[in-house]
């Protein structure tokens, strides 16, 4: 998983603070700033006209890239973690030995792309930046305790309720601002998160399904609030980089290269120290396809977070949500399709909560903008 971690479509506006938006791998992206993205350079001169004839096809380019690189990480996550496979020695229940190596895998991946676009963009890999990579190392590890906890929750709740649970997060977020940097929020942002909380309650009570679906228990919703916690502080300790070291300095490519760069050297660590690797060895040998779900699951994870900064430059923090918050329902759907995950119509009613709250909280911030840009 992504770092794979998944973006949050949450639109927090604090007195105090600049609205963040999540770029997929545990880093942030300003409102106020756009990820750099290094295009060729042109000697033809600029056409509105063929610009804004041309933006509806980008939008629908990066819109597509984003849900097919997202929906397929998100059912790749959801099948390692809960199909059942050949049995091994170690593995005698046949369910898939290790969640830290998914995490490995997508931080893998996500280093190597990181390192290609400091080295284009910067010259180098190391020598010129501001930030040093220990600088990183508090939240690579909540990052990937995060990821992890992502991945360990599929063997306790299903991948619905896990989606929407994480958009709860919109509390800690707003406990951890206002505790550690004094960020005051509206009386409308509370309503809306007890509004949030409100729904993710009524759907996972009334997600608990037949014996053949992944039954929602308690320690599933622990390794839930987990991810949440750590998530948290993974995007205030990136906040807290960008100012001391300036956030013009450190751009996202940086900030990602800064991140995996101390994950790979904790999931590593985890692995050898916890014996995975042989167990791992042993699990791809009699499932071969594993590995391959390992793989695609990296690869959308990095081509999910190339399309995150292409979009947010493209279009916007505001229009980047709203296609992460529809592909949020469509992995839902999906998801209760193809692993048959049946929802009550209680359970319908809190989904229909949280993500009408989030479509608000989306034109909350749209029509904001509109009044101060005009």
């Amino acid at each position: 998983m992504p770092s794979h971690r998944q973006a949050q479509p949450l639109m927090i506006e604090g007195k105090n603070s600049d609205l963040s938006v999540p770029n997929g791998d545990g880093s942030l992206i300003k409102q106020n700033e756009s990820p750099i993205i290094n295009t060729p350079a042109s000697n033809q001169p600029y056409n509105p006209e063929s610009f804004a004839r041309r933006r509806p096809i980008r939008f629908l380019f990066c819109f597509t890239g984003l849900q097919l690189s997202y929906l397929t990480w998100g059912y790749m996550q959801e099948l390692i973690m809960t199909t059942t496979f050949t049995p091994t020695a170690s593995a005698p229940d046949g369910r898939f030995p290790s969640a830290a190596f998914c995490v490995f895998s997508n931080r893998f991946l996500a280093i190597i792309v990181a390192v290609i676009a400091v080295k284009i963009r910067h010259g180098a890999v190391v020598a010129n930046n501001v930030a040093p990579l220990m600088a990183f190392a508090p939240c690579a590890l909540s990052n990937t305790m995060s990821s992890w906890s992502q991945y360990a929750s599929l063997r306790y709740v299903s991948f619905p309720v896990q989606t929407v649970f994480k958009s709860s997060k919109i509390i800690p977020v707003m406990i951890m601002g206002r505790v550690l940097k004094g960020t005051g929020y509206p009386t409308s942002q509370y309503a809306e998160a007890f509004m949030i909380t409100v729904g993710v309650a009524i759907f996972s009570v009334f997600s608990k399904s037949s014996d053949k679906d992944t039954t929602t228990e308690v320690i599933g919703l622990a390794f839930m609030c987990m991810y949440i916690c750590f998530d948290c502080f993974t995007s205030q300790w990136q906040d807290k980089v960008y100012v001391k070291y300036g956030r013009a300095n450190v751009d996202p490519y940086q900030m990602m290269l800064g991140v995996n760069s101390s994950a790979i050297l904790m999931t590593t660590t985890g692995l050898i120290v916890n014996g995975d690797i042989p167990k791992i060895i042993e699990f791809f040998k009699a499932n071969p396809t594993v590995l391959q779900y390992n793989i695609i699951t990296a690869i959308t994870s990095a081509t999910g977070q190339l399309f995150i900064y292409t979009t947010i430059k493209e279009f916007g923090p505001i229009a980047f949500t709203v296609i992460m918050t529809t592909r949020q329902m469509l992995s839902i759907c999906i998801s209760s399709i193809i692993f048959q995950h049946p929802m009550s119509v209680k359970a319908l009613c809190g989904a229909v909560i949280v993500f009408g709250v989030l479509f608000y909280q989306i034109r909350r911030k749209y029509l904001a903008r509109q009044n101060r840009s005009n």
